[in-house]
């Protein structure tokens, strides 16, 4: 498989980043895979690691990454900019508003825009830094300019050593030619946590093909197992979450587990720290339409390859993207809601 090799750019100064202490609380913590992506190259890896990779992603959608090529100091400056952002004046951010009504979730999502439950805001704020080409150019705070080069070496890190391999074990596992992702992902209070029964993000799957989590050592993400349990996903030391998300879902007929996936309130030795996030989103090219993949040699022996959901036919990627950012904006606490053209998205308390 080809990739492209970027070369590290020179590093400005930045704030250290200390990363805080793992809770010390005995919480149910997920029993996810974990693979190491050093053994893609080696003689016969990627194929023991698509067999890894096969029973995990049908169940629950959720395995971590080691050895994936950024030393710890490159990701831990990513989440130092992420703090200069956030800690910039709410009047500077909300220059760089996304145009969120309308589906647009490049630059600044602000807090408190989506209602969660009986009139509570979420408290989550968001920056999306896009691709980089011409066509996604656009503004951002001083912070973010300064420090481009360096976010977009980590961006393409990302994409070229590490998504594109993710993307051939998915095809291995469907036993598909390996190419055939890499084809249509080209490059481009106390008082309120009780109201909201200590959940701050709802249970949601997420809206593109997969998203990359770097560790994030607050205890607050869970993943609902299949059998409808919330179970805490352990922050390992130089890891990488990977969740899978509605693209891949809609793409093999449910046979790749969009994964439920929720924030809560962290346990108490933690009670009282930031929660930051250094993420990436893979989306598929925005006229991906979203229907079981044709003559997919897996999906047919199991039984997959039948649309199940008629109100797919027709609806892309970059529409189903769209619409679901711009219904978050306006989103009531509700279990299930219509998205575009009869397609639904539900959520867990």
């Amino acid at each position: 498989m080809a990739t492209e090799t970027i070369t590290r750019p020179a590093y400005l100064s930045l704030p250290q980043w200390n990363q805080v202490p793992e809770t010390k609380e005995d919480l149910d913590w997920a029993d996810l895979v974990t693979l190491d992506l050093s053994k893609f190259d080696k003689p016969n890896g990627k194929q023991e690691l698509a067999a890894q990779l096969f029973d995990a992603v049908n169940r629950i959608g959720f395995f971590y990454i080691i050895n994936f090529g950024l030393t710890q100091e490159e990701v831990d400056r990513q989440f130092s900019l992420c703090k200069q952002v956030f800690d910039l004046p709410a009047e500077e951010k909300l220059k760089y508003r996304a145009d969120l009504e309308t589906g647009g979730y490049n630059g600044y999502k602000p807090l408190g825009i989506r209602e969660i439950r009986n009139g509570i805001k979420d408290n989550t704020e968001i920056y999306n830094t896009p691709k980089f080409t011409e066509r996604y150019t656009r503004d951002h705070p001083a912070v973010i300019r300064e420090h481009w080069d360096e976010i977009e070496y980590f961006a393409k890190h990302i994409h070229f050593q590490i998504v594109r391999k993710l993307l051939v074990l998915f095809a291995l596992v469907l036993e598909l030619p390996e190419d055939y992702f890499l084809k249509i992902h080209r490059r481009r209070s106390d008082e309120v946590n009780q109201k909201l029964e200590n959940v701050w993000v709802k249970g949601h799957t997420d809206f593109g093909s997969l998203t990359l989590l770097f560790r994030q050592p607050v205890a607050a993400l869970q993943v609902r197992t299949p059998e409808g349990q919330w179970k805490y996903v352990k922050p390992y030391p130089e890891s990488i979450t990977v969740n899978i998300a509605d693209v891949l879902q809609f793409l093999t007929n449910g046979f790749l587990k969009s994964s439920i996936h929720r924030v809560v309130v962290p346990p108490p030795d933690q009670a009282d720290v930031d929660r930051h996030g250094v993420l990436y989103f893979v989306r598929p090219e925005d006229d991906t339409e979203l229907v079981p993949i044709k003559g997919c040699p897996v999906l047919q022996r199991l039984g997959y390859d039948k649309v199940m959901d008629e109100a797919t036919v027709g609806l892309t990627a970059g529409e189903w993207v769209k619409a679901r950012v711009a219904k978050n904006v306006s989103k009531v606490g509700r279990e299930e809601e219509s998205i575009i053209k009869g397609v639904k998205a539900k959520y867990y308390d």
